[in-house]
């Protein structure tokens, strides 16, 4: 994997969580998100919306699968949709599980449209110097040859 460019990189890592997203359930009115976390440049775990009981979210599936847990300030995440910062049902939200995790970097397919509520992942993640990465929502995937900004948002939108 240390073969690739950093946008190549990018671009596969946000296609396996795209891989992840497909997994979800629909359900109607909820985001289908797909998440990986990534150390060393490989995949150490993997999570998608309503993957594990009480309606939960890729990114806290990811880092709930992960044994250990002292590692995650030197993990990336990739995530194909925005962190959320509000919960309608009240659940803790994914970005202060982020920060209090210690993740030092996020890389992010699409920002969460305001469909339910307003989101400011990207904002709380800045203002607590996390580095917050949009995967350039112009890489083709090598396999489809569609724009992968373009995928995240679809993926998230499936049960609409």
């Amino acid at each position: 994997m240390t073969s690739m460019s950093s946008t190549e990189e990018q671009s596969h890592f946000i296609s396996l969580a795209l891989a992840e997203a497909a997994k979800c359930p629909v359900v109607s009115g909820a985001f289908s998100v797909g998440c990986v976390l990534v150390h060393n440049h490989s995949v150490i775990s993997t999570g998608f919306s309503r993957e594990l009981q009480g309606n939960t979210h890729a990114e806290a599936n990811a880092i709930d699968k992960l044994e250990d847990h002292s590692i995650l300030p030197h993990v990336d995440l990739y995530t194909t949709l925005e962190p959320c910062t509000v919960r309608t049902s009240g659940l803790h939200p994914c970005t202060a599980t982020i920060i209090q995790k210690g993740i030092k970097r996020v890389f992010i397919g699409a920002s969460e449209p305001p469909d339910f509520v307003v989101c400011e992942g990207v904002n709380q993640l800045r203002q607590a110097a996390i580095d917050v990465i949009f995967v350039d929502s112009t890489s083709y995937t090598k396999s489809t040859g569609r724009i992968l900004g373009e995928d995240c948002l679809a993926a998230a939108r499936r049960g609409e």
